[in-house]
């Protein structure tokens, strides 16, 4: 694949259509629309051949543009995809090879909404996942960025999303305003049909049993609706509007139900349509490969404006021409790498045949058999040696997310992690594919964490880290499973593990951090916290907030609080951690209200209603204030929500105490142990409680009891007898 050279398949004057003759120029000051729908395989698709789903709206499209009908993906990961489709760069030379702990930085890319903006566009774009969240960088080149996406904590990232119906509503004063003044470009990303597959009615009963179907059926309404508002606007004729995904879905085809591990066709292949203005080359097909690194130097040279000399992208509307260029389609996922401790892969597409290449490596023919069956690389030695040798020439050595710049390297050189991850090792590690059926196992231990069953959850995790021991992924969630349970020194082992195998990436940074404030060692919170500001500059800024409270140091705390609001992204953490600020403040009334403000924006949530926190905090303060009626209906909305947060139970049972309801206190703390019966910071929080209650011998013996269930704890170690 060479570079894209100065407009080519524009040249002094066009590209023809089959069969019209037609010449096709460019479009100076054209509209164009960027549709993303995200995790959507071509081969679902009626324009591709698909007969089980319903999408008038992409076929309208279709009809009305060209359609690629080999289009790939160069990753199969939402955030690194989306900005090689926005750059034309391959993943490694944009530099983000994953979906987390990687920061964009596109002024020193040739990023499309950028050089749109300098050539007198309005950019705009809109989002439905909080993987690409503002950031991450992606949002740096817009005028007009919406993505305001919580993150839903104790849930996969895949969940924290809403639906496109609402992304395109909080979209459409941009566009309306948009329309009226110059040329824009519009960018919107839905993702349906990315997991959880829960399509709305009427789709949900209309395709019952293929609920990834239904949620193609959600997604192409959205189309719909946009197509309609751009028709009124009366701006679809002469806008450029580009449909695409970033990458498809397994599906359990070879083993994998979702993507980002395997390089099969059906995680790479994507639907592509291209509408010119005016409808020119309607319904034409191509099938000629295509790649999405085409798709930002296509859009520049239409509208008239040289494509970069770095972008690795080619012609599209070369690719419609009678003689279309051969060239080589590479992808890559570090992914296996990066997260579970196996090898990355990397592919390469040459005509008819898929290199696969890896520790074992696979080759097959896509022409006859498009499922990829058999392995032809005894069978065509000859293209197997020649894709072997081709492939060297592409990706880029592969740098770990915590960059190495000088702070960040003594701060990781401080906490011992440097140069540990399994990222900048060597390899060769395990082949994906021999072990993918393990993930099934991981999925099974993620959601008993969403479910709060830890219980469940522990000894699947221990038994992959046991047979994965650079399951970076594993290690993380048993730190974080482990936390909940008021494990804290388990916690921060299998951390520690999570730290040394990723070499500090911003996430598992932001989870240490979390943990060594709930031990106390607020210094090492406050480092591994600024390790995440780049990344997660929210959670990283609440975490120094509260390593300030604890310091009783309520000035930083209160800078620190203000830059988590002000960071673009999740907001109730960070209202959460001002309401904490508030309250140490004594300003107990400011604090309530930031507490109902947070509330009132959860109830905004379409689904999943809870966030861990927030109850509590707003029932302390209705404590203080002695509002006592309302701040036991807090504490019990905390308990019901996060049966597993034990200050909850023991602040109600003090509450009752304080009201002379002895027995309600006594069976609070009793409903605490018996829920959390493998937590130690449950028995703490009991002792802690009926000390308060004017109760030492029950307070002794349950701490007597508890040491000898849990006898290394250090909390209850540090409970005197």
């Amino acid at each position: 694949m060479v570079p894209f050279l100065v407009l080519l398949a524009f040249g002094a004057a066009s590209c023809r259509s089959r069969g019209e003759g037609r010449e096709v120029g460019t479009f100076p000051r054209a509209p164009i629309v960027l549709i993303s729908i995200d995790t959507l395989r071509s081969d679902h698709l009626p324009a591709y051949g698909y007969d089980k789903v319903a999408t008038p709206a992409i076929d309208a499209l279709a009809r009305d543009g060209i359609l690629y009908e080999r289009a790939y993906s160069q990753i199969p990961l939402t955030l690194p995809s989306h900005l090689s489709i926005l750059t034309g760069l391959l993943p490694g030379e944009h530099g983000v090879r994953d979906n987390v702990g990687y920061r964009f930085h596109g002024e020193r890319l040739p990023f499309l909404p950028r050089l749109l903006k300098q050539a007198g566009y309005q950019a705009g774009g809109a989002v439905s996942a909080y993987v690409l969240r503002p950031e991450t960088g992606i949002a740096e080149g817009f005028d007009f960025y919406e993505g305001s996406i919580e993150l839903r904590m104790s849930e996969t990232l895949g969940r924290s999303q809403r639906p496109g119906a609402e992304t395109l509503a909080a979209a459409r004063p941009w566009i309306d305003k948009a329309a009226a003044g110059g040329p824009f470009f519009f960018f919107l990303h839905l993702y349906e049909p990315h997991t959880p597959y829960e399509p709305p009615e009427p789709f949900a009963s209309r395709y019952a049993g293929r609920p990834y179907d239904g949620e193609i059926a959600t997604a192409d309404q959205v189309v719909g609706d946009l197509v309609a508002e751009l028709k009124r606007l009366d701006v679809y004729d002469r806008a450029i509007v580009v449909l695409v995904s970033d990458h498809g879905e397994g599906l359990m085809d070879h083993g994998e139900q979702e993507h980002g591990i395997l390089l099969y066709r059906e995680a790479l292949q994507v639907p592509l349509l291209l509408k010119l203005p005016g409808g020119r080359l309607g319904g034409t097909r191509v099938a000629a490969p295509a790649a999405l690194i085409d798709v930002a130097p296509t859009l520049l040279a239409l509208v008239g404006i040289r494509p970069q000399p770095s972008q690795h992208g080619g012609s599209l509307l070369a690719l419609a021409g009678p003689h279309p260029p051969s060239r080589d389609i590479y992808a890559e996922t570090y992914y296996p790498r990066l997260h579970l401790g196996w090898n990355e892969l990397t592919s390469l597409v040459r005509d008819r045949f898929h290199l696969i290449q890896g520790p074992d490596p696979e080759l097959y023919d896509l022409a006859g058999d498009p499922a990829e069956r058999k392995n032809l690389r005894g069978d065509e030695r000859r293209a197997f040696a020649a894709l072997r040798e081709a492939i060297k020439g592409y990706g880029a050595p592969l740098k770990p997310p915590a960059q190495a710049d000088e702070e960040t390297a003594r701060k990781l050189a401080s906490l011992g992690y440097l140069g540990t991850a399994t990222a900048a090792g060597a390899g060769p590690l395990p082949d994906p594919k021999a072990h993918v059926h393990t993930i099934e196992d991981f999925a099974d231990a993620l959601h008993a964490i969403g479910q709060q069953d830890y219980v469940h959850a522990l000894p699947v995790l221990e038994r992959l880290v046991a047979e994965n021991p650079r399951m970076v992924d594993a290690w993380e969630n048993l730190g974080e499973a482990l936390q909940r349970m008021g494990r804290y020194e388990e916690a921060y082992a299998a951390l520690k593990k999570a730290m040394a195998a990723s070499g500090g990436v911003g996430p598992v940074a932001l989870a240490m951090a979390s943990v060594l404030i709930d031990m106390g060692r607020f210094d090492e919170a406050k480092t591994n916290a600024e390790l995440g500001l780049e990344t997660g500059p929210a959670s990283a800024h609440s975490l120094l907030a509260q390593v300030a409270l604890a310091k009783h140091d309520t000035a930083t705390a209160e800078r620190e609080a203000q830059a988590a609001l002000a960071a673009r992204g999740s907001r109730l953490g960070p209202l959460i951690t001002l309401a904490q600020v508030r309250r140490d403040q004594g300003r107990l009334e400011d604090a309530l209200q930031v507490t109902r403000q947070a509330e009132k924006e959860l109830d905004q949530m379409k689904e999943n209603r809870k966030f861990a926190g927030l109850f509590f905090i707003q029932g302390d303060l209705l404590g203080r204030l002695g509002q006592t009626a309302e701040a036991e209906a807090a504490f019990q909305r905390d308990i019901a929500d996060f049966p597993g947060d034990a200050k909850a139970y023991s602040r109600l049972a003090v509450l009752y105490a304080a009201e002379n309801r002895p027995q309600e206190a006594v069976a609070t703390l009793k409903k605490m142990v018996d829920t959390n019966p493998q937590s130690p910071v449950a028995y703490a929080e009991a002792v802690r409680a009926l000390r308060a209650m004017g109760d030492p011998t029950s307070a002794a013996a349950l701490l007597r009891d508890a040491r000898r269930r849990f006898p290394g704890d250090a909390t209850l170690r540090s409970l005197a007898a």
